[in-house]
């Protein structure tokens, strides 16, 4: 059996059904908040992890818990670093069993940055995500 949501193939030979853990680094950003909302509904998922930085729009925490009034199977909890924590260092717990992890994290471009400038401080976000991840 197979479902298809938010553009991901969920099959059941992947791993048993209802058990996946999600990790979404960015959570609590613009994109990030109803990605997570997605995940935490989905019938799929049974633990989902919301990271952001604390500088982030909203508590990582905050998002976590306001996930947890839904109507659904899935335990969500919220990590957030300081901006010059590395996520290699600080999220073993969050990344450690993780069938999926989505990164929508990033910067916006700022007034006066190149589309240069902004590719490098994105592609080092993704980096430090990665090497977390392997």
């Amino acid at each position: 059996m197979a479902a298809t949501q938010a553009g991901i193939h969920w099959t059941d030979t992947n791993c048993n059904r209802g058990n996946f853990k999600v990790c979404i680094c960015g959570g609590a950003g613009g994109i990030g908040q109803p990605l997570c909302m997605l995940m935490a509904c989905n019938p799929h998922v049974s633990e989902l992890c919301v990271y952001d930085l604390t500088l982030a729009m909203a508590p990582a925490a905050g998002v976590a818990m306001d996930l947890s009034h839904l109507e659904k199977k899935s335990k969500v909890k919220g990590y957030a670093l300081e901006k010059d924590d590395l996520p290699r260092d600080k999220l073993e717990e969050c990344l450690t069993g993780c069938h999926l992890v989505l990164v929508p994290a990033g910067m916006p471009r700022k007034p006066g940055m190149t589309r240069a400038d902004l590719l490098g401080v994105n592609a080092s976000i993704a980096r430090n995500i990665v090497e977390a991840c392997a």
